[in-house]
């Protein structure tokens, strides 16, 4: 008995807590960009994006020719234009003065 209230606590508590993310605006885009050739360019460009006051989530493709990076954020926090700035400002992997990143349209 003590176990099935603990769950459903749970999930009232997960399903509350999305209604939440929703009502406070969160949105999921997203993002192409090229440029990127491995692993530790997707995670480099994601760490760098999550940074980003407002930015709750930003999860990677597959490195390739062009790769899609999905992006949950509060617009009332970061913009588009914000996020964008960020993948094209990260520093290359193989040479971190390089700003070989850029968004595809």
């Amino acid at each position: 008995m003590f176990k099935k209230i603990i769950t459903a606590l749970i999930v009232f508590t997960v399903a509350n807590n999305k209604s939440m993310a929703a009502i406070m605006g969160d949105t999921t885009i997203s993002v192409k960009v090229k440029g990127v050739t491995c692993n530790n360019d997707l995670n480099t460009l994601s760490t760098n994006v999550k940074a980003l006051k407002g930015v709750t989530e930003c999860k990677p493709g597959k490195a390739g020719a062009v790769s899609s990076f999905s992006i949950s954020y509060d617009p009332a926090l970061v913009s588009t234009k914000e996020i964008y700035a960020a993948f094209e400002n990260t520093g290359g992997c193989s040479d971190p003065d390089a700003r070989p990143y850029k968004i595809k349209n």
